[in-house]
């Protein structure tokens, strides 16, 4: 199991401005906790995100770990800033198969967004970095746009082309359900032996079992999560749904015997610190 920790998908949409220190604090105590990757910032415009309109001037402050770091890039300005920074492993893009949110997230349409992931992959690969893909709105959309599941294999089936080797399926606005998620990962895990696919749930409390089971059924061992369920994407829609709650996957680890070599003491010095954050 990978388990990924969204620090960044929790604090973007927060409603209050949370200081660099706290965030500097908060990273820190998570990269001792022993999850594979951190999800920790974007570079991406201060106008629009302006919670993380500090993500650079946080990499310096943060302490070497085990963990990888993943920074999230909206087009191709932010990709240049982010591979300077030896720090940062993978860089993550939200490529949305639902025409209106890519316009509205990244202000593209989803041919001009096919082309900046050529242009991303060019230069993760000349950087050293790893380029992981979140298909946004994978499971539906609330716009009204044109979805099935056989839209979203197509995609990732053009993504496979271009030797994306980590693609994500991101429930953007929590309307997935575990049989269209059973459907997808069944096709989509044995097809593809050589690509690492995720599962990006936003999630209510009562639902997110049957999400990450369905998923997980079918051979899908990579999730994101974030410490108190707190998140959601704020260009999405107006409420924010909440991500999976980390304590909430890890329980279920437990119950599926996954060895985790997480320091659950380190662990709880995080969730304390993110009580004193998300208040």
């Amino acid at each position: 199991m990978k388990l990924i920790e969204c620090p960044r998908d929790a604090m973007q949409g927060w409603h209050r401005l949370i200081s660099t220190e706290e965030k500097v604090n908060y990273l820190n105590a998570l990269l001792q906790v022993g999850f594979d990757t951190i999800d920790f910032g974007s570079f991406v415009s201060p106008k629009a995100i302006p919670q993380m309109a500090d993500t650079a001037q946080l990499i310096p402050h943060l302490k070497p770990s085990k963990s990888k770091l993943l920074a999230i890039v909206a087009n191709q300005r932010g990709a240049e800033e982010a591979v300077v920074f030896d720090e940062i492993d993978y860089l993550g893009y939200p490529f949305s198969i639902s025409e209106t949110f890519q316009l509205r997230n990244t202000n593209k349409t989803i041919k001009d967004s096919m082309e900046l992931v050529d242009s991303l992959q060019e230069l993760c690969i000349k950087n050293s970095k790893q380029l992981v893909v979140y298909i946004s709105m994978g499971f539906g959309n609330p716009y009204g746009d044109p979805y099935d599941e056989a839209i979203a294999l197509q995609w990732v089936d053009e993504l496979v082309k271009m030797n994306i080797h980590t693609i994500s399926l991101a429930d953007t606005v929590g309307v997935a359900t575990p049989e269209v998620i059973t459907r997808l990962f069944a096709s989509l895990v044995p097809a593809y032996p050589t690509v690492e696919f995720g599962a990006h749930f936003h999630s209510a409390p009562h639902n997110w079992e049957e999400k990450v089971t369905a998923a997980y059924e079918q051979g899908c061992r990579r999730f994101d999560s974030a410490i108190k369920g707190i998140g959601g994407c704020p260009m999405a829609k107006d409420e924010l749904v909440g991500n999976l709650a980390t304590e909430n996957l890890l329980d279920f680890c437990v119950r599926q015997h996954e060895a985790l070599k997480l320091d659950i003491g380190a662990l709880k010095v995080a969730q304390e610190i993110a009580e004193k954050v998300f208040s």
